[in-house]
């Protein structure tokens, strides 16, 4: 099986991780510090907070930003659950603005028609690994006295037609590790930001709501610490960081396969009438964590078939997520909130990218999948 992600350790990742095994720190140690000075410095972002995957990082920017019930907070419904879902953590309440038709993306105009007195933020997810509208979504948010929060768990080292890193444009942002992204803790995720003040409630609440780690208490010779707010054991250990460190030095090696493998499908599936990719942006620099496509809706799930039973991994990123019976049952959404996304969702189909492949998975991948259209 060709899977549609997959993460690739070397003999230098283990050696790094083999290295902590035999120190004295597992967890909540300096490799922790590391990484995230580290993907601090990669991204220009003035603070860094890795804690233990991306959900997590997204709960711990909603509770830095003091997201309270009542409040309401701005998402787009083509993206993973979590995206959501960290809000309703909060007691809040996810609303829904519908995407941008060519790249998927949270559109503003959507955005700017959702906001009420009750708004107080607005996730911008960078789907597929390209960096939303952030000037638009910036103006929006300081007209309106709201907080922007850049969910980039699929954009690591993309850039924007500013030459601004993904993780470092938005109020607060996310990246995740998990193993099909660009770079890989096994699960791990990091809270960025220029705001300490935000950053050292998000270092509180992957700690317990404690004050002062393990590592923090050892340099000040005390047992001395304060839980001064409820929060969660969301620690990562300095095992994963290990990894992290050695991963990020590998990152933009990774992007390049990717970007290479991007554009042999963009030249291929240029001679495909029925498979449209998704629009890349002027400027930017894409990630490309999916390359997501659209084909005839009518013959999706025949496509998707015929291609698994090939062993290509496809897959459909992602089911919308107002479309999920949590958020029917407990939020009263329904079909027709967001048409754009409804009408991208019954096309989609993402083919497979990652650094472990080359053009001739490409050209075996793109074979296929002319195959299936001719006869599905």
């Amino acid at each position: 099986m060709i899977p549609y992600g997959k993460h690739i350790i070397d003999d230098d990742d283990i050696a790094e991780v083999v290295k902590v095994l035999k120190s004295d720190w597992l967890t909540t140690g300096p490799a922790v510090t590391d990484f995230e000075k580290a993907v601090a410095d990669y991204t220009g972002c003035g603070e860094a907070v890795a804690v233990s995957s991306g959900t997590a990082a997204l709960h711990a920017a909603m509770y830095s930003l003091e997201i309270k019930p009542g409040d309401e907070v701005i998402v787009p419904p083509i993206t993973f659950a979590a995206s959501a879902n960290c809000v309703v953590y909060m007691g809040a309440t996810p609303v829904f603005a519908d995407v941008e038709a060519e790249t998927l993306l949270i559109d503003p105009a959507a955005v700017e028609q959702q906001i009420t007195p009750a708004t107080k933020a607005v996730v911008a997810v960078d789907y597929a690994g390209q960096t939303c509208d952030y000037d638009s979504l910036k103006n929006i948010c300081k007209k309106n006295g709201i907080v922007l929060v850049g969910d980039c768990c699929h954009a690591i080292g993309a850039k924007d037609e500013h030459g601004r890193k993904a993780g470092a444009i938005a109020d607060i942002s996310v990246f995740s590790f998990h193993p099909v992204k660009h770079i890989t803790t096994g699960e791990g995720g990091m809270v960025l930001t220029d705001n300490p003040e935000l950053a050292q409630k998000a270092r509180i609440f992957r700690n317990h709501g404690i004050n002062l780690d393990a590592s923090a208490r050892s340099e000040k010779c005390t047992w001395v610490y304060d839980m001064q707010e409820l929060g969660y054991n969301y620690r990562i250990t300095d095992l994963q960081c290990a990894l992290g460190i050695s991963q990020l030095k590998k990152l933009d090696k990774f992007l390049q396969i990717r970007r290479d493998l991007a554009t042999c499908y963009d030249r291929i599936l240029a001679k495909f009438p029925e498979v449209t990719p998704l629009r890349s942006k002027e400027g930017i620099e894409h990630a490309y964590h999916l390359y997501a496509v659209r084909i005839p809706a009518s013959r999706r799930k025949a496509v998707f078939e015929f291609m698994r039973g090939e062993k290509i991994g496809v897959n459909v990123h992602y089911i919308p997520v107002h479309y999920h019976p949590y958020y029917q049952e407990h939020f009263k959404t329904k079909k027709g909130l967001c048409p754009v996304a409804e009408s991208a969702y019954e096309q989609l189909l993402t083919l497979p990218l990652h650094p472990a492949m080359d053009r001739k998975d490409v050209k075996f991948i793109t074979d296929k999948l002319d195959e299936a259209l001719k006869n599905c």
